[in-house]
């Protein structure tokens, strides 16, 4: 168990006391090397790898990991992403790495890490680092419908690929972890209000029988390799050029898992977008209309996931900085109210579209 989890499964003892306790293990040094993380640890990390870093330095829009865009001298920035200790292993790192290796060899615009000294996950101190080219460009306009069709063919193509054969080291993305252990990490570690908590074990008991519904409808689909957190944030917009970011949260599922993140408003209003993304989807790769089922189960699922994502690193000082309104009467009020409309939209048919 990493110092972050220890602190939150152990309330009745400090921060400190827990930190300070020796002997601490390696895990646990990781760790507190992590969150210490300073400018001068980044620096230094590129230069052991052969960098000459010319002092520009951007911190870049990420939590679960590091991630840094360095200045090199006579040459392009690069992107340094430090990862998380306790999250992946090396071998679930490589096989994301080389996903996104097999992909860009395809001519996806994906975003691979260097290969540096023939590799490209290097261990560093207590450190485990990636290098990336940099790669500019805006969040995607979602109304712009030559865009979502390009985005549909895109993603397509990713799953062309992300059929051909499966991961061995990266997770399933299912109802237990993402639904089950989030409500129960949250229950456990006393992070729903106590007045609210039965309101939260009511409602999330009825989701689950609407989650598990839901996958019952949707039949015996069929589980690929899927870049996992597809949503607009993750695509960069640089003129005509399109570049995929982000694979870190790889794993298997179905494929409406890397559509329906760049889906918003009502059901009017998603249905036509639905249609957009499709049509340039259908031009590279079949789709099962029966995930259409899937949709707002996996939404309900993300909410919860992210939830539990948010408690789990609370500790992190950088969460309590970045998402200083969680852990409030107000977060869990309004957190509650979307379970509940999603409760009922589970119960209304899937989106309407026409192959």
């Amino acid at each position: 168990m990493c110092v972050i989890e220890s602190i939150i499964r152990n309330p009745h003892r400090t921060p400190a006391e827990q930190i300070e306790n020796p002997p601490l293990t390696k895990a646990d040094e990781s760790t507190l090397a992590y969150i210490g993380l300073q400018p001068n640890d980044i620096l230094a990390a590129l230069e052991d790898l052969g960098f000459r870093c010319d002092g520009r330095f951007l911190t870049l829009n990420s939590y679960e990991n590091r991630v840094y865009q360095i200045g090199i001298e006579d040459d392009k920035p690069v992107v340094a992403k430090f990862y998380r200790p306790g999250r992946w292993s090396d071998d679930a790192i490589l096989e994301e790495h080389a996903f996104s290796i097999e992909l860009a060899d395809k001519d996806i615009p994906v975003v691979p890490p260097l290969s540096i000294k023939g590799k490209t996950l290097h261990h560093l101190g207590h450190f485990r680092v990636s290098i990336s080219p940099c790669r500019g460009g805006r969040a995607p306009e979602l109304d712009n419908k030559d865009l979502m069709k390009q985005l549909g063919r895109l993603v397509a193509r990713i799953h062309l690929a992300g059929e051909r054969t499966g991961f061995s080291h990266r997770p399933r993305l299912d109802i237990e972890s993402y639904g089950y252990d989030s409500v129960d990490f949250l229950l456990e570690n006393d992070f729903i209000p106590v007045e609210m908590a039965e309101v939260y074990e009511g409602i999330t008991e009825h989701l689950f029988d609407g989650i598990h519904a839901c996958f019952d409808r949707a039949g015996n689909f069929r589980e690929i390799r899927l870049h996992g957190d597809f949503h607009p944030g993750n695509v960069l917009v640089n003129g005509e050029q399109l570049h995929i970011v982000d694979l870190d949260d790889a794993r298997t599922g179905p494929a409406i898992q890397d559509l329906w993140m760049f889906l918003s408003g009502d059901r009017d209003e998603q249905s036509p977008q639905l249609a957009t993304i499709l049509e340039g989807y259908l031009e590279f790769r079949e789709f099962d209309s029966r995930e259409l089922h899937l949709l707002e189960a996996l939404r309900t699922l993300r909410i919860m996931h992210y939830a539990a994502w948010l408690a789990r690193r609370w500790e992190d000082p950088a969460f309590k900085i970045a998402f200083p309104w969680f852990d409030s009467r107000r977060y869990w009020d309004e957190h509650i109210l979307a379970l509940r409309e999603q409760a009922a939209l589970m119960q209304d048919g899937p989106l309407t579209w026409k192959s």
